[in-house]
């Protein structure tokens, strides 16, 4: 093969896998790319033949994805006030405090709690899960699907963190339905959800959730249960438009014909099909997360503020 014909090659890859040839530190697809992959695979006891094929790719990504916060976000960050999130090996800005799996105050899903998209196309996200984790924090949360062998890609602490625990790329199994869990990013938002945790709360100097009072799920009104603090929503809502920016998932959510949030399974959502934001109760009537969270007037919310902060 001719270095022109690694070039084109090189190329083609980069463009179904969904890498740049600043992973290898290289600026383009000519002789120095060629080069600096002969010398990432010798290094690695690769065939050095100067091409990014699958196995390259899998290894660099790995690689990446080991210490992402070095290799992937410093580079890109002006100030400790930046933060992103990760798609694809890639950095996407949000507009809220953020923490990686790599960092000091990390939390992290294991290789084998998810499939992994590495070395395949830039897999395509067409739906955000909305979940609350019936534990007490974001690291109980995390210990917690540890140890059932699942997984998510974002968790939202009760002080609004949000933590990502593995790159998007890899599709979390945290819906329990293979269609939806292949097509989607989800996020766990920290809640006891029982009344008798409220006093927990204000023990750890939380304050105390609101009280959702009537809310509906499948048909049925639930008993009152704790609500999210309002510093997670700020924080949902925030997670919702970076993965809009960096997906494309539409910021729109089920309704009823008459304009009304559905509030039990909808229709095209188990098939994988429906594109927007959903709550896990749309997915399946076992479950009743996240009852109370109404999407279409946080969605709106979200929208005018946005539309308020291009103006300013």
């Amino acid at each position: 093969m001719s270095v022109t014909d690694k070039h084109f090659y090189n190329e083609a890859s980069s463009q179904k896998l969904g890498w740049e040839p600043d992973w290898f530190g290289a600026e383009n697809f000519q002789d120095d790319l060629v080069k600096k992959i002969r010398q990432f695979q010798r290094e690695h006891g690769m065939t050095a033949d100067g091409l990014c094929g699958p196995s390259t790719y899998r290894r660099i990504f790995t690689q990446r994805e080991s210490n992402v916060t070095e290799l992937v976000v410093q580079p890109e960050r002006d100030s400790k006030d930046e933060y992103f999130i990760i798609y694809n090996g890639e950095p996407y800005p949000i507009d809220h405090p953020t923490v990686l799996w790599d960092e000091t105050k990390g939390l992290k899903c294991e290789y084998g709690t998810f499939s992994s998209y590495a070395g395949k196309p830039k897999r395509k996200i067409t739906m955000f899960v909305n979940h609350w984790d019936v534990c007490l924090s974001a690291s109980s949360c995390a210990r917690v699907i540890a140890k059932r062998g699942i997984s998510v890609q974002f968790c939202i602490d009760n002080d609004g963190t949000i933590y990502q625990l593995h790159d998007m790329q890899h599709a979390a199994w945290q819906a329990g339905n293979r269609a939806v869990n292949n097509t989607s990013v989800g996020v766990e938002i920290s809640n006891a959800y029982y009344p008798k945790y409220q006093e927990r709360y204000v023990k750890a100097g939380h304050g105390e959730r609101p009280l959702v009072k009537g809310a509906e799920v499948h048909g049925t009104t639930l008993k009152p249960f704790l609500g999210f603090y309002p510093k997670q929503i700020t924080a949902l809502k925030a997670l919702w438009r970076a993965v809009h920016n960096a997906t494309d998932v539409p910021m729109e959510c089920p309704t009823n014909d008459d304009g009304s949030l559905d509030t039990t399974v909808h229709p095209t959502v188990p098939s994988g099909e429906y594109k927007g934001i959903i709550n896990h109760y749309n997915v399946t009537r076992r479950k009743i997360d996240c009852a109370g969270l109404m999407l279409d007037e946080l969605l709106l919310q979200e929208k005018e503020e946005h539309e308020s902060k291009k103006k300013n």
